[in-house]
């Protein structure tokens, strides 16, 4: 039975070419690149043009990127900047955002800080209009998601920013799914600082970065050496970097051919589950969307079951983000578009990815009908 790999925007196989890059720097770039010897100062060198290849990807300068162990862990640091560079005790966020966002929010208000969850519409989207009214004279910081990594809807992150310079406050948005998915260009933009993941974009996993915008004032992440310019102490993971600016490459050579054919293929996959199975709702904004993600909920089932089911016939899918995987609570994204509980419960999140075929696709639509129509038959909430 060959397996059918639908859970991209969850993370990305490594790309050949990524591996190999890897493996040269496993064997011979072993060295620590703050070492004053010939060893590392090679490292060092590398480690320098890694920042411009991924700096590249984004339009950004090389001194803007600062590498750090994910995209969890950039979203952490860019509240941190906010907290200890800006006076005031309010924040403005989305009451979508990934749980890398949402949960240090959450702790800070317990320590006195306020914190405005903008509402969404039903495709999980904010106005610019609706930041610029949530702001208030304490406001230092606003955080809104590139790409929701549930169900694609593409904020309108670069008129939000330009909302947050007008006022002098940092601007934060999680980028992790959007980076290699949609063009990005820091030099027209207006962004404070942007989350990235490897992971997500065929490099290797635990390796990440936080652009932060020239001007900005940064402070250290960890304590404890000189490394990222002395913000983010530690001795830099070498093959997971160039791994991670490997993969930025390639994201950059492909990005429109990419974005074409995971388009097609999604509105493929799309119209021929949408087109053959009644009572399906499809979740996100219909063309401001990531270009591989497909979320529907089913009515009358529950999502996990549907997707163990689809795992039986090597179909590796998602009811939602996988960092709540292990949660039997339906997806705070999908309540917060508008879905009752019995309807969000029976979720499921497909996303393509470059290795992604018309075959796969063409046996996605036609294994999930019969699954479905086998769970409603044994459903006591089927009508």
């Amino acid at each position: 039975m060959k397996t059918i790999y639908m859970d991209y925007s969850a993370t990305t196989p490594m790309k050949p070419e990524v591996i190999e890059v890897m493996t040269d720097a496993f064997k011979h770039h072993y060295g620590n690149a703050s070492s004053i010897h010939h060893i590392g100062q090679e490292a060092k060198v590398l480690l320098q043009q890694a920042r411009e290849q991924v700096a590249q990807l984004i339009g950004a300068e090389a001194r803007e990127i600062f590498f750090t162990a994910g995209g969890t862990e950039s979203d952490n640091w860019a509240i941190q900047i906010a907290l200890e560079t800006k006076p005031g005790k309010h924040i403005i966020t989305t009451n979508v955002e990934h749980h890398a966002v949402l949960h240090p929010l959450e702790a800070l208000e317990k320590k006195g800080y306020r914190v405005t969850y903008l509402p969404v519409d039903e495709y999980g989207m904010v106005t610019p209009e609706q930041v610029e009214e949530a702001i208030e004279e304490d406001t230092i910081l606003i955080s809104v998601m590139y790409i929701n990594n549930e169900i694609g809807s593409i904020n309108p992150v670069e008129q939000i920013a330009e909302v947050a310079a007008k006022h002098g406050i940092l601007f934060h948005t999680d980028g992790v799914q959007a980076l290699g998915n949609t063009p990005i260009d820091m030099s027209t933009n207006k962004i404070s600082m942007m989350s990235m993941s490897s992971h997500k974009i065929y490099g290797p996993k635990g390796v990440g970065a936080l652009y932060i915008r020239k001007g900005v004032r940064t402070v250290p992440l960890i304590h404890g050496g000189a490394q990222e310019r002395k913000v983010r102490a530690g001795t830099e993971n070498i093959p997971g970097i160039l791994g991670f600016a490997k993969a930025a490459e390639l994201a950059g050579a492909s990005l429109d051919q990419h974005i074409e054919k995971l388009s097609r293929l999604r509105d493929k996959l799309r119209d021929g589950i949408m087109n053959n199975i009644s009572d399906a709702k499809y979740n996100g904004h219909p063309v401001l969307r990531h270009p591989g993600n497909v979320n529907i909920c089913f009515k009358y089932i529950e999502g996990e079951s549907l997707l163990l089911l689809l795992d039986m016939k090597g179909i590796c899918a998602s009811s939602g983000s996988a960092c709540t995987s292990g949660s039997l609570d339906p997806s705070h994204v999908l309540m917060n578009i508008g879905l009752t509980h019995e309807i969000a419960h029976g979720s499921l999140r497909l996303t393509l990815g470059d290795f992604t075929t018309e075959q796969d696709v063409d046996t996605v639509i036609e294994e999930i009908k019969p699954i479905v129509e086998r769970l409603r038959e044994m459903s006591p909430l089927t009508e």
